[in-house]
């Protein structure tokens, strides 16, 4: 099994990641050059996961519970995870023309407070590793949501915004400048995007929740996150056989765009395959996240 290596910092590393001065393949440190925005090296990938099995782990797992249900939800972040614990080079990103693995996993994902079109926004963000599991997961989770859906309540990202918006637009125009050129160089203060999604492993959307079926979303070329996941709502699709009859079964659709820089075709495909063999057998997320896989 590969595992993200803690060493310590050197010059160049970033406060939440290593440059890979000889350990990234020469293609990629040339591509970093040769097509440096994020936007520009974007991969699409569709994925339709059967439900079957999900149904029946999420049944046993929620027996007995009024509130705080595991859902779909949670068996994909903590699927997805698995996937970058498992398979670290999923956690590489590329800022300044450089490669870097992050030196811990984030997932984040946003949180509406309420269910109205007037409603506000939450952001949330939260840090995983090999040890836990989908019940570690699930209770962090939601802690965090009730956390969000505090009126009261504006995570530092969202807070940082809210005041920049107030200043003059020259101003606001040049600071934006600066973020970006701090952001290339790994240098923007930790307190201003320690929340921001843009900066997160994953960044999840869960579309389902409000009746849409997953699709295509783009990266930015601020912050550090290559992988973006939508999931879409439950819905039935046919399921061919080799003798031409099909039968129909339950599925949720998931949207991941990649940015295809950090690693080829082969990788990501063994990327996809674990997250199917993962969510069609999810007992395997009662155990830790590090427990190797066969598939």
């Amino acid at each position: 099994m590969e595992s993200v290596i803690k060493r310590e910092k050197r010059s160049g590393d970033r406060f939440d990641a290593y440059w890979l001065r000889d350990d990234a393949p020469a293609m990629a440190q040339f591509i970093a050059y040769l097509y440096p925005n994020r936007t520009d090296n974007e991969a699409f990938i569709q994925q339709d996961i059967d439900t079957r099995a999900m149904d029946r782990y999420l049944a046993s797992k929620n027996e007995g519970r009024e509130q705080d249900k595991y859902t779909y939800f949670h068996v994909i972040m903590a699927a997805l995870v698995k996937c970058f614990v498992l398979r670290p080079r999923m956690n590489r990103f590329i800022s300044g023309n450089r490669v870097y693995e992050r030196d811990h996993i984030s997932v984040a994902f946003v949180v509406k407070k309420r269910f109205a079109d007037s409603s506000s926004e939450g952001l949330a963000y939260k840090h995983y590793g090999e040890n836990d599991t989908i019940d570690s997961l699930h209770g962090s989770i939601m802690e965090e949501i009730y956390q969000c859906r505090r009126e009261d309540v504006l995570d530092n990202s969202t807070n940082f915004m809210s005041k920049l918006v107030r200043l003059p637009r020259w101003i606001l125009r040049i600071v934006v400048n600066i973020l970006f050129f701090l952001d290339r160089r790994g240098k923007v203060p930790n307190d201003l995007i320690k929340a921001d999604p843009n900066y997160a492993s994953i960044f999840l959307t869960n579309l389902g929740s409000i009746g849409l079926q997953s699709g295509y979303h783009h990266l930015n070329n601020w912050g550090t996150n290559s992988f973006f996941c939508v999931i879409g709502k439950k819905h039935l699709s046919p399921e061919w056989h080799e003798d031409g009859s099909y039968t129909v079964r339950p599925v949720i659709g998931m949207g991941l765009t990649i940015d295809e820089r950090i690693g080829d075709g082969f990788y990501y495909s063994g990327t996809v395959r674990l997250l199917k063999k993962i969510m069609e057998n999810p007992e395997i997320l009662d155990e830790p996240f590090g427990t190797p896989v066969e598939y």
